[in-house]
């Protein structure tokens, strides 16, 4: 079974990432989609996530009616910070008749080279990249060595553009800023993880 792997810290899932997770189960040659919750990301400050049971569970509500999504923790049980290359061993050893992929957005791809054992990644497993809608602080960020580090992966046979991929302009980090000024968010969420949230009083 060819598996996607959508890591993130999820902190809260909403409908730009259930969308795009829906899109590479129904839209490529791909089986399932897992969702992987990262406990602790090394590119991220863990001050702002929740408990990492909760984050698990907003998944699970997520993907809850959807047979081709799954809520991952395979990462709680691994010592931190959490590498993908590292994680990527440990699904190939326990689940040796699955085949593994990355699933991420292109704004991940212009900083893959700093990833861990990225080339060992690269050369193992297909990487499904989405578009991304960069802001404009982002544009102003990004060099010509990030373009020309793109193009050039582009021509890597492993690396898989969905240029249809529907994208949307919303973060995580909108939410709960948006929860903490008493915003509503609830077409942000699913029904489920919005109830699940309002109802723990997050982000507040």
């Amino acid at each position: 079974m060819k598996v996607g792997l959508y890591f993130g810290t999820f902190n809260p899932i909403h409908v730009g990432h259930m969308i795009i997770a829906n899109y590479m189960a129904d839209y490529t040659d791909l089986d399932e989609v897992w969702l992987v919750v990262t406990p602790q990301n090394p590119l991220k400050s863990k001050n702002t996530l929740l408990k990492d049971n909760h984050r698990l569970a907003l998944v699970r509500e997520a993907v809850f009616e959807n047979s081709s999504l799954k809520a991952s923790d395979i990462e709680f049980g691994m010592s931190k910070p959490n590498y993908t290359s590292h994680t990527l061993v440990h699904l190939m050893e326990r689940y040796t008749e699955h085949e593994f992929s990355l699933i991420m957005g292109e704004d991940n791809l212009r900083t893959f080279h700093k990833w861990f054992n990225y080339e060992t990644i690269l050369e193992n497993h297909n990487i499904y990249v989405y578009p991304r809608v960069l802001t404009p602080q982002e544009k102003l960020d990004q060099d010509n060595h990030d373009i020309d580090r793109v193009e050039a992966l582009k021509r890597e046979k492993r690396i898989i553009f969905c240029d249809e991929a529907p994208v949307m302009r919303v973060s995580s980090s909108f939410i709960r800023k948006a929860i903490k000024n008493k915003k509503d968010v609830r077409y942000l969420l699913t029904e489920t993880v919005f109830k699940y949230v309002d109802e723990m009083n997050f982000y507040k």
